[in-house]
């Protein structure tokens, strides 16, 4: 009898204390248990010439990553069509928005920086200017913030990194390495651009890297570096 009295107990110990681990849970995460029962476990029923079965197991979920882009399109494809960034891919299916495009370079005609000085070339996200399959660029943050992926006709992708006085509203300033560049394929135009991803206010060399590095677009590259040397 004493025997089921210290069991009876120690079980009344487990439950409360499973209740108190719960609710402390749920108050941290704001996720109720049930809930959470209810996204990882599963039950459903097959049928096959053995008969019909229950089975009972785990479901996972997984949360995107705000920095992870889906591959746009296929570089065996790609290759295969001979086709351009431009005509590849269905930009329609983005939101678009109308800006006034400028280029600029690293240089002191655009920053008042020569190439001496410690912050020559470094954008307001730490972030080093580059003219790759996704460049550099700057726009209103208020607008466009920091880490914002977008597609510019004619330009290829630009990804906000900087931010300068001068540019407001719907204005972006385009990377160029020369000042040549600029003057010759650039300019200044009034056209869509659509926007791939909204940045999240930040922006690291490492995910540049990463963009640029991305295997379903080297199919490309070799018609950016055509482009590219006939600056």
């Amino acid at each position: 009898m004493k025997t089921i009295g210290l069991w009876a107990r120690r079980l009344v110990m487990v439950l409360l204390f499973a209740g108190a681990l719960a609710a402390t849970f749920e108050a941290v995460s704001g996720v109720k248990a049930k809930e959470l029962t209810r996204d990882f476990l599963h039950e459903y029923t097959y049928k096959d010439d053995r008969g019909v079965f229950r089975v009972f197991g785990l479901s996972f979920k997984f949360m995107p990553s705000e920095h992870t882009m889906k591959p746009l399109t296929s570089a065996a494809e790609a290759i295969n069509k001979g086709t351009k960034l431009e005509t590849a891919i269905n930009w329609e299916k983005y939101p678009k928005h109308k800006v006034t495009a400028t280029g600029y370079t690293a240089g002191y005609e655009s920053t008042g920086k020569n190439p001496g000085h410690p912050e020559y070339g470094i954008t307001y996200s730490g972030v080093k200017v580059k003219r790759d399959m996704f460049s550099t660029i700057a726009a209103d943050l208020t607008i466009f913030p920091i880490g914002t992926v977008l597609f510019i006709p004619d330009y290829g992708y630009g990804v906000v990194a900087d931010k300068g006085a001068a540019i407001q509203g719907d204005e972006l300033d385009l990377y160029f390495d020369t000042v040549s560049d600029v003057y010759e394929y650039w300019g200044k135009k009034e056209l869509d651009v659509y926007i791939v991803k909204k940045g999240n206010g930040s922006f690291t060399e490492e995910e540049l890297t990463e963009l640029n590095e991305s295997e379903s677009l080297q199919a490309f590259r070799q018609q950016y570096t055509n482009q590219k040397n006939s600056y």
